[in-house]
Order: structure tokens, then C-alpha cells, then sequence
């Protein structure tokens, strides 16, 4: 491990040099933080409505609370939490009519991503995909288990096309929903069902074909899209107590 620097080290650097070490070290934290904070957002272990305790995270991370109320700043202005005036800071939610609209959008731009990476795509990427989708059938009962390694095979789709804006834009839009895409798969054969669809898009990828890979890739965002409102008609004829665990 790297030494800390001292005091007697900071006093003896010149004024400039330590304020902005002082302010490396704060932005490489906050950074580290807010990451950290996205993940447990994504994953769903945090989720939405649930308030962001500073001195329990703090304490959690090891860290002091300037760099959580950094992070928390840097989450807010990415949409993913919302600062309730003396309340405090909450993770996002969204109505379901949003997210379907957002839904639609995700599909477009998916369907973009099939077109680039059945041209693109390299056997190390394919060999990474390959092996997510073989996790996924093995975690296919364990939403816990399979819900991070769905969201791993979506961001390196993404990322496998080399498009900056296409990447960001995704991104902010998959974070957006990331309560909703959780609760897409918890009804019964979801995670199956998905992930039969994820092994079809890996095939059209392989066998380069654009036009496949584009049509599955939109159908692949659509169909979480219908999971999601089976699951929300599904919830809504049941009792109060049970509903409310749905999620």
C-alpha cells in the first residue's frame, strides 16, 4: 500500500501544490464513491424512494461524508437521485409511463448497437458475451445472481460499438430505468425468456448479420418492455401486503 502522506509533508509543499493534491485526492474519492453508489443503485441494492443515510455510507465505504455529498451531487445531476429540501437526498423514481417511453427509445438505440457490432464486433468481445450468457443460464432462477450479470452483458454490447455518444446516451437512459428493469424480470420464466434472447443476439452477432442483430436487439428491449407491464398487471390484483414486496 502507498505510504499517506504526513502533515510535516503537506506543510513543507508549497501552498499550490498541496491545495491541489488536496483536490486530486477528493475527486479520485468522490469519483470511487459515486461509482459505488451507481452500482448499488443498478444492482437494485438501492432502490427507488430509498434515502441515501450519509453516516451509514460513510461508514460503510470507510470514507468521510464530503466525499458521499460529492458523489450524491455528481448522481443528482446524472438523473439518479433527487435532493428533497430538509428531507434529504432520495434514489429516482420514475412513473411507469415514463418508463415505457423510455423503453421505446432504449429500443431504437439497441437496435443501432446490433448494426454496429454485427460489423465489429471482435472474437474477444464475443468470447465476453459468450460468457455472460452461460452465467445467466446458470443464475437463471436467482434474480440477485442474474441481475447484475444482465446488466454486464448490456453495458459491453454497448461498449463494444466504440461510439461515445451512442454509449452515454444509453447509459443515462439504462440508469434511468434501473428499478424498472429489475422488476421486468422477476415474473415467472423471465429470466429464461431473456436469456434465450440474449443467446440469439450473440449468434446474429457471430454470424454477422446486421439486419438480424438489429431486429433482435430492438424485439430484445421490447419484450422486456412487455415483462414489465405484465408484471405491474400482475401486481396490481394483488393484495396490498404482497404487492408492496414485489419489487
Amino acid at each position: 500500500m502507498a505510504q499517506q502522506d504526513t502533515p510535516e509533508d503537506d506543510a513543507n509543499r508549497p501552498a499550490d501544490t498541496t491545495l491541489a493534491l488536496k483536490i486530486r485526492r477528493t475527486e479520485s474519492l468522490a469519483s470511487l464513491v459515486r461509482k459505488e453508489l451507481e452500482r448499488m443503485i443498478v444492482s437494485g441494492e438501492l432502490k427507488g424512494g430509498d434515502r441515501l443515510n450519509e453516516n451509514a455510507l460513510a461508514e460503510r465505504l470507510g470514507v468521510s461524508r464530503g466525499p458521499i455529498r460529492e458523489a450524491c451531487r455528481g448522481l443528482e445531476q446524472s438523473g439518479l437521485v433527487e435532493v428533497v429540501v430538509n428531507r434529504g437526498t432520495f434514489v429516482r423514481q420514475i412513473d411507469l409511463r415514463a418508463a415505457l417511453g423510455i423503453y421505446d427509445v432504449r429500443s431504437a438505440l439497441f437496435g443501432l448497437a446490433g448494426r454496429i457490432l454485427a460489423t465489429q464486433a471482435t472474437p474477444a468481445l464475443l468470447a465476453q458475451l459468450a460468457g455472460l450468457v452461460d452465467a445467466m443460464d446458470k443464475a437463471s432462477t436467482d434474480i440477485d445472481a442474474y441481475y447484475p450479470l444482465n446488466v454486464a452483458y448490456h453495458a459491453a454490447l454497448i461498449e463494444g460499438c466504440n461510439n461515445g455518444h451512442l454509449s452515454t446516451t444509453y447509459r443515462n437512459l439504462a440508469k434511468e430505468l434501473h428499478l424498472f428493469r429489475r422488476r421486468g424480470l422477476v415474473g415467472e420464466g423471465s429470466m429464461k425468456a431473456s436469456n434465450r434472447e440474449h443467446r440469439a443476439i450473440l449468434d446474429a452477432i457471430a454470424a454477422r448479420d446486421p439486419a438480424r442483430a438489429q431486429a433482435l436487439m430492438e424485439a430484445h428491449i421490447l419484450a422486456g418492455k412487455a415483462r414489465l407491464i405484465k408484471m405491474t398487471e400482475a401486481e396490481a390484483t394483488q393484495p396490498p401486503a404482497r404487492a408492496a414486496g414485489a419489487g
